[in-house]
Formats: C-alpha cells, sequence, structure tokens
C-alpha cells in the first residue's frame, strides 16, 4: 500500500500528470453527480422493489452502476450495455474474419472497431431499457400516457448509458486511461459505505435470533468481525494473485554485424496468473441468471412449476455446482480468444529468441501452451475460492449481503493495479536518467 501512496504522490509532483488526474477526478465527479439525478416517469420506491427481486444479476448491476439501478437514476443501466457490446465484439472478432483484419489493422483498425462497439452499445442501451420498461411497467407515473412515458424512460435510460460511455472515452483521451473501468471502480467505491450496512444489519438480525440478547449481541458482533477480516485477507489475497506471474525464460541469439555484436541478451516472457481478470465471473453470472432474468421480464405473475424453478434456481445447490464449472469453462474459453500461443513463438523465431531447451516453432508454441494451460487451472481455482467462499458463508450465517465482496473485490483490486501501472509508465516517461543509465 506504500507503493501505491508513493506513487500517487510521485504522480502529482509532475505537472503532465498532476493535469490528468485531476481531470479524471473531475470527470468521476460528473459521473457521481449524475447518478444523483432521478429518471422522470418512475416511483422510485415501487421500481426498487421489483429490481431488488432480480437476485444476484440485479445486485450486481446497482453495484456497476453505482447504485444507480435501484435509486431509479438517469445512470440506471450504468456501463452494462457497453461491457456487453465489448465482450460480443471481442467474441466476434475470432468468428469474423473482417473484424480480425480490423483488430491486425494497427491503431487506425481500433479506431474502426471502437466505432462498432459505441453503435452496439447504443442498440444494446436501448434494448435493455426496453426490457427495464416492460419489467417494470407497474411502476411508470406521472401526468403523460403510458406509452409517452414509457418511451421517456427508454430514451432517458439510453441516453444516460451514452453519456456515461462519452465520459469514460474523455477519460481515455485527456485523463490517466482506462474510463470504463475507472467508471466501474467508482461506483463500486461508493457503494462501500452501503455493503457496510448491510452486513450490520445482516449482523443485527442474526443477533436477533438468540433470546439471550447478550450472546446474540456478542455473536453479531464476531459475524460482522469475522466477515470484515475475511474481507480485508480477500483483498491481500487478490492483489497478490493478480500481481504474481509465471516468467518463461527466453535467450536471443547473436548476431555480428560489421564489427558489432547484436542480441545475446536474456529476457522472459511473463504469463499472468489471473490472465483472464474477472471476465470469466462475469460471463458466468450473466449466462446463469439469464432464465431467472426472463422469468422476471416476462412471467412474474406466472405460478407454472417452471417457471417456479428457474425463478428459484439462484438459491438452490444446483446454482453453485453450475457456478463452480462454468467458471473453470469461461477461464479457458476466454483464454483461447484472447491468449495466441502460435503467434508469440512466430515472433520469437522471426527476432531470434528462443525458449532454453525448447526447439523453435512447433514445440515452442505447444510449451507455451501448457504452460498457460496450468496456469488456467489455477486462475479457474482462484476465482472459484474469491466468489464462491463469501457466497457460501453468506449462505450459512444468513448474511446474504456477503454474496457481492468476492466480485466486487476482484474488480477494484484488478483496476487499482492497472491504475497503479498506468501511471507508473506515464511517470517512467519523465524519468530520463532511467534512460540514461
Amino acid at each position: 500500500m506504500k507503493g501505491v501512496f508513493d506513487t500517487l504522490v510521485n504522480a502529482f509532483r509532475l505537472p503532465d500528470l498532476r493535469k490528468k488526474l485531476l481531470f479524471t477526478l473531475f470527470i468521476l465527479a460528473l459521473y457521481m453527480i449524475g447518478g444523483l439525478i432521478p429518471c422522470p416517469g418512475i416511483n422510485r420506491t415501487e421500481f426498487t422493489n421489483i429490481v431488488s427481486n432480480w437476485g444476484q444479476i440485479g445486485s450486481l448491476m446497482d453495484i456497476i452502476a453505482g447504485g444507480g439501478l435501484y435509486a431509479a437514476t438517469i445512470f440506471a443501466m450504468g456501463i452494462t450495455p457497453y461491457i456487453n457490446s465489448s465482450i460480443i465484439i471481442q467474441l466476434l472478432t475470432v468468428a469474423i474474419p473482417a473484424l480480425e483484419n480490423l483488430a491486425k489493422e494497427g491503431e487506425e483498425g481500433q479506431k474502426k472497431l471502437q466505432k462498432i462497439t459505441r453503435y452496439l452499445t447504443v442498440g444494446l442501451a436501448f434494448m435493455q431499457a426496453s426490457f427495464f420498461t416492460y419489467a417494470t411497467r407497474s411502476a411508470m407515473t406521472g401526468y403523460l400516457p403510458k406509452p409517452l412515458t414509457a418511451a421517456l424512460i427508454i430514451l432517458t435510460f439510453t441516453a444516460g448509458t451514452c453519456f456515461v460511455v462519452f465520459l469514460g472515452e474523455r477519460i481515455n483521451e485527456k485523463g490517466i486511461g482506462n474510463g470504463v473501468s475507472l467508471i466501474i471502480f467508482a461506483g463500486i467505491v461508493t457503494r462501500i459505505p452501503e455493503m457496510a450496512r448491510v452486513l450490520y444489519y445482516d449482523a443485527l438480525n442474526i443477533a436477533g435470533k438468540f433470546k439471550n440478547a447478550a450472546i446474540g449481541n456478542t455473536l453479531g458482533v464476531l459475524a460482522f468481525a469475522l466477515v470484515t477480516l475475511i474481507s480485508i485477507a480477500t483483498i491481500i489475497f487478490c492483489v497478490y494473485v493478480q500481481n504474481a506471474e509465471r516468467r518463461i525464460p527466453v535467450q536471443y541469439s547473436k548476431k555480428v554485424i560489421g564489427r558489432k555484436v547484436y542480441g545475446g541478451q536474456n529476457t522472459y516472457i511473463p504469463l499472468k496468473v489471473n490472465q483472464s481478470s474477472v471476465m470469466p465471473v462475469i460471463f458466468t453470472m450473466s449466462f446463469l441468471s439469464l432464465p431467472s432474468t426472463i422469468v422476471a421480464f416476462f412471467f412474474s405473475n406466472s405460478k407454472n412449476i417452471i417457471v417456479e424453478w428457474f425463478r428459484n434456481f439462484g438459491s438452490s445447490p444446483f446454482y453453485y455446482v453450475a457456478y463452480f464449472f462454468c467458471i473453470f469453462a469461461f477461464v479457458f474459453f476466454y483464454s483461447m480468444i484472447q491468449f495466441n500461443p502460435i503467434e508469440i513463438s512466430q515472433n520469437l523465431q522471426k527476432n531470434g529468441g528462443f525458449i532454453p531447451g525448447v526447439r523453435p516453432g512447433r514445440p515452442t508454441s505447444e510449451f507455451i501452451a501448457k504452460v498457460a494451460n496450468r496456469l488456467n487451472w489455477c486462475d479457474a481455482c482462484f476465482l472459484c475460492i474469491v466468489v464462491l467462499v463469501p457466497t457460501l458463508l453468506g449462505k450459512l450465517t444468513g448474511m446474504e449481503g456477503v454474496w457481492f465482496a468476492g466480485t466486487s473485490v476482484l474488480i477494484m483490486t484488478g483496476v487499482a493495479n492497472d491504475l497503479v501501472d498506468q501511471i507508473e509508465s506515464q511517470m517512467v516517461t519523465h524519468n530520463y536518467k532511467g534512460f540514461l543509465v
């Protein structure tokens, strides 16, 4: 932690970085202020009651939106449509050759992909806002006819998401970078007091179950303290694993050109243990929550047996078993589409590099793929521990508010690590002494 604060202090001493950091804080402040503006045409109390019955997917969307969903603000959907569109474009880049060629065109190709992502974000935001409005139609209010009120709510939610994406891109252009991640980070950080309040009242509920008030209060305080300690330990554990990496040694052959000798240095290929970050968890939650979300949107009043099973699926043991296997599946799937050992092997061979004890070409790519697959097992186990342990702990202790701790900690620590790396990389460009040593 001392290194993080030292990095921030040193960054504020540099005029360019100080301007970027202050601009980033200004944009985040605008996001926080906008998150307090209520959406017109909605009865906030009734809207919150409906959305709170959506289960974990609704709670996760509320956390990402910085509490805007439950509060029925203009930023109720937050950055979620943009995240979904980015994931879709990443998956389509592997399947569609035209998008794959754009990804290989460098900066111009990335700009075109970003433009496609924006258009897709608007479409997904409009679709999601329409679903929200239909599912919460009983919460609509106002003096306008219901079709006009619905159109107003849909346009407000869609415009709110577009404005949040605009703020994130301004951070990328004139701020410190990682705009979308920082907006999600800010939304989670602002929710920490509310999370602590929920855990506190959960502890009081535990105390109220005992006839002896002294014993109940003692157990309630111990439960709250235990959850707090586990949360701190989870943060330390996440930071340690997210910074951990497997270094594959690489040696470059010497080349004699004229009287000079080039190459011959030793380096390494860093493979992160948590290479997929929190994406498999988001994939898993979205995938497993899809049936219950459809039920909440379109079959809220149905008493059908199948509908009831899907409605209660999130609290059944099968849900946690499916959660476990889905995390493993999505970790390997995400690694498959993001990590290309053949390309790494080809780049090494072109630059005269090789892994000691491994032949260049296909054996090198197979060796790198083998190491990456082993790290995927560690990554999947890490995500299961961080996400499922708080959830199961909340079920056993009756403190249901604990479930979001793992996912929130993963996002916060991941974004904080990226922010520190971003600041340090920009500080290196100002440290000319380091280039001369």
